[in-house]
């Protein structure tokens, strides 16, 4: 659940293998029923277990789409494998974070974002011992965390906001979901890691408490809608729909006469009791249109897609997720949202 990261060094090695062979084998998607029965061939989108992504379940379910007059087959995925079936043009358009879609450019393949469903608020959380109360007193301290991705991200920054780096911690690198029982070790005073697996390590160590989350760094992670150039560029008004349907989906969940509904069906879809699932929608700040006409709007703060981009950019680069920095305002299309009224 919510397993949406910056990618390791052997998944980015798939999607390059992808991104040369189109005929390159990913897992087997599940099929959804929300193509509409219309003779048009149908507009895929790769889409994964984040809250801000499995929103669009609601519109699948409510026949929104067909409504709108599009035919749209969304496919079910574990994450990685969605961006290396995007990689492999397998499908039309991906639900990926805008480091992420920086990371499959930089293999070869371009997902322009043409909207960004939600940026993380509260989900990605950094968890310390007794006695440690901020981040100035990590210093010295060893932090668990899975290097490359969405936390370590998260981590570097709240760093950065004390003057601080990551060279004043000692980090231990494990895989995400063995970081409750790393955070056991008395060794290691603190861990950054996202839900669920944070609440799993807050009770597996008595006194353990949230120090940072990623609310308070509000679009220092944006989830996104990222297409193919070429489908984009084929079928502009279709995708004018999609994002319609979109802006419908968002009111949806936010009208507290329907956002139990909506909870519900979100909640089947990841298999996750609707109480435990709340929990999780409302550490993601969903995004309607008109709050996607001001994150579309370029500026170099967190408040706009294009800033929060350019700073993982670096981030990825400093890191050696990829070598060169990518063309960030290439990626990003910003004329779908502005054009929508």
């Amino acid at each position: 659940m919510i397993n949406k990261a910056f990618l390791s060094v052997s998944v980015l090695s798939a999607i390059l293998l992808a991104g040369c062979d189109n005929k390159a084998k990913v897992p087997e998607a599940k099929e959804s029923s929300s193509a509409a029965t219309t003779n048009s061939q149908p507009i895929t989108i790769g889409y994964s277990d984040w809250p801000g992504w499995v929103a669009w379940q609601v519109a699948i379910e409510k026949g929104w789409l067909k409504d709108a007059g599009v035919n749209v087959d969304f496919k079910w995925f574990d994450y990685s494998a969605s961006l290396s079936a995007f990689s492999a043009n397998q499908l039309d358009a991906v639900l990926v974070t805008n480091g992420d879609d920086l990371l499959t450019a930089s293999g070869g393949t371009q997902g322009m974002m043409i909207l960004a469903t939600d940026y993380s608020a509260g989900n990605d959380v950094i968890i310390a011992k007794e006695g440690i109360n901020s981040i100035q007193d990590l210093k010295g301290k060893s932090v668990g965390l899975e290097k490359g991705l969405v936390d370590h991200l998260l981590l570097a920054t709240a760093l950065s906001d004390q003057k601080m780096s990551t060279n004043d911690v000692k980090l231990v690198n494990s895989a995400t979901n063995q970081l409750p029982q790393v955070f056991t070790s008395p060794e290691v005073s603190a861990i950054a890691v996202w839900q669920p697996v944070a609440s799993q390590a807050l009770k597996a160590v008595a006194g353990s408490k949230i120090i940072y989350t990623s609310k308070d760094k509000p679009g220092l992670i944006y989830d996104t809608l990222a297409v193919n150039m070429s489908h984009l560029s084929a079928h502009k008004e279709e995708w004018k729909k999609i994002l319609q349907v979109w802006d419908k989906t968002v009111k949806y969940i936010n009208d507290p006469a329907t956002h139990a509904d909506a909870v519900k069906i979100m909640a089947n879809r990841s298999g996750v009791d609707p109480k435990q699932y709340e929990q999780m929608v409302s550490g993601t700040h969903l995004l309607s249109i008109a709050d996607n006409k001001k994150v579309f709007t370029k500026g170099d703060g967190f408040d706009s897609i294009y800033g929060s981009s350019y700073h993982v950019n670096k981030f990825n680069v400093e890191n050696g997720i990829y070598k060169t920095e990518q063309n960030v305002d290439g990626l990003i299309y910003p004329a779908l949202v502005q054009e929508l009224k």
